[in-house]
């Protein structure tokens, strides 16, 4: 039924009990998952040395994100593939579930955003309302 299973991470706590939940998902069907962690473009405005030094700390950030949801993933019998994306987190998510065909995403219900929407946070909703595929959203 499920086989991909892509799940979007941004370090919330609801982003990690999506990871966790994609997990045993993924070990109850024999899936791989794919965790997809997305960070705002830098501003071109910067300038050198600044923009290299907000780039590696953005990617230091997502990468760190990726560790801790791959802890909470754990073992899974497809696998687990990390990517990360420069971009707003639907859209990357987004991009990566049409271009890998996943079967089923996951995420949180809300972010690490201040802003967004009262009961769903403003990227579930896009992705809920845009996906390829079913989305299963995580509080």
């Amino acid at each position: 039924m499920f086989k991909q299973i892509l799940v979007g991470v941004d370090g919330s706590e609801d982003s990690l009990k999506a990871a966790k939940l994609a997990g045993e998902l993924a070990r109850q069907l024999g899936a791989q998952v794919i965790a997809v962690a997305a960070f705002d473009p830098i501003p071109d405005y910067l300038g050198e040395p600044f923009w290299e030094e907000a780039a590696a700390a953005r990617m230091g950030k997502a990468q760190e994100i990726l560790e801790g949801a791959a802890a909470a993933i754990g073992e899974v019998p497809g696998g687990l593939e990390t990517e990360m994306i420069e971009g707003r987190p639907a859209d990357a998510i987004l991009d990566v579930a049409e271009t890998r065909k996943v079967d089923l995403i996951v995420m949180g219900a809300r972010g690490n955003h201040a802003l967004g929407g009262l009961l769903l946070g403003s990227q579930s909703h896009k992705v809920l309302n845009k996906a390829p595929c079913p989305v299963l959203i995580v509080r």
